[in-house]
């Protein structure tokens, strides 16, 4: 039998464009309604021997920059995703494979699936002292999903995946989630008592389901409406920034994906109109506590800041800090390897990214009585 490629499964995403010998030529679609792509996650099956896959429109996605340096994940078992060697030259991205079955999973990264997502949400729900409501619905019809916990005066906010192909984002949500319910972990008691946890595990369900990269059901970029979200565009922001006003917000934190840069930091929010002293010694303290706490986080490389006043208020980060007078953060881990502290085998993966929202959360507690 000829060689299929699959993809009509949640997050999946891919083209085929031919099959000749052992080549087989393939194209990321687009996000609905947008010019975004890159991300893809597919099936291979009956590869009865090895074949060579390729990715021939990278040149025309949408950070063309995070091809170079970049290695694909596959998957026999869909638990364990491993790098292979992976080739970028005029816009072709290329691979070879040979499972051992003839069928094997590919991705951009380790992917996340809506239904692992329920999974998560229903096992943390079940949790003492864990709540678990619908925000709303999206577009697609989807449940916009809002744990709560703790019982402290101070506000967290920890929300991820508002581009829904930075699917690392999820698994640092599974890792918060799993330490912060853990009964005998001694920071997540302390935590706890101190402050009320808000998270939005998936802040993006129609695009992750749909395999998009950066949108949501409408071809709209999430974290360019928190300055006028409306129902009709970006449900998934009016409604949260709606239980936002409700609680207040003190500290919060966006998780996301970056394609091009190979390490994990964090980006502020230095340029606000109405930043304060205290606002930016906060940040830069848990910066600089993370950065002590764990090599796969580092401050020498990162976004450019913005200058004063000039900040984008469309980006949550901005937009929370402006607003509630908080300390915001974004979060960003590679779909690259950690340059830093490079795993030829895993790269960057699910399990480092759920470690990372353990020191995360490790360092917010060091800082935790200071936030009000």
């Amino acid at each position: 039998m000829k060689p299929c490629i699959l993809s009509a499964f949640d997050s999946g995403n891919i083209r085929l464009v031919s099959i000749i010998g052992d080549q087989i030529d393939l194209e990321i679609e687009k996000d609905n309604q947008s010019d975004f792509y890159q991300w893809f996650h597919f099936r291979l099956v009956n590869a009865a021997e090895p074949v060579t896959l390729r990715i021939v429109n990278c040149g025309g996605s949408a950070y063309p920059d995070g091809w170079p340096g970049y290695r694909v994940r596959m998957s026999e078992d869909r638990e364990t995703w491993r790098q292979i060697e992976t080739d970028y030259a005029d816009g072709v991205l290329r691979f070879r494979a040979a499972p051992a079955s003839g069928s094997a999973w590919f991705a951009y990264f380790a992917p996340y699936s809506m239904e692992r997502h329920q999974d998560l949400v229903g096992r943390i729900a079940a949790r003492p002292g864990v709540r678990l409501e619908s925000l709303g619905q999206t577009l697609d019809g989807q449940s916009l999903d809002y744990l709560s916990l703790g019982e402290g005066p101070r506000q967290v906010w920890l929300y991820a995946r508002q581009h829904p192909g930075e699917s690392m984002a999820e698994w640092w949500m599974e890792g918060a989630l799993e330490r912060l319910t853990d009964p005998a972990d001694p920071v997540a008691r302390a935590l706890r008592r101190k402050a009320t946890f808000h998270i939005v595990p998936n802040m993006n369900p129609d695009g992750s389901r749909r395999g998009h990269l950066r949108t949501n059901a409408a071809g709209v970029n999430l974290n360019r409406e928190w300055h006028s979200p409306s129902m009709e565009r970006s449900p998934e922001v009016f409604l949260t920034l709606r239980k936002m006003d409700e609680t207040g917000v003190d500290f919060a934190m966006d998780v996301h994906g970056d394609e091009a840069i190979p390490y994990v930091f964090l980006a502020g929010f230095e340029g606000v109109p109405h930043l304060t002293e205290r606002q930016g010694a906060l940040y830069t303290r848990f910066r600089d506590l993370l950065a002590t706490r764990t090599p796969d986080f580092q401050t020498k490389h990162g976004y450019g800041v913005s200058p004063p006043g000039k900040a984008n208020l469309a980006m949550s980060t901005n937009q929370l800090a402006n607003r509630f007078g908080c300390v915001s953060m974004t979060l960003e881990m590679p779909f690259k390897d950690n340059d830093d502290l490079p795993d030829p085998e895993r790269g960057w993966s699910p399990e480092r990214s759920k470690i990372l929202a353990h020191d995360c959360l490790g360092v917010l507690a060091e800082i935790v009585d200071t936030l009000r």
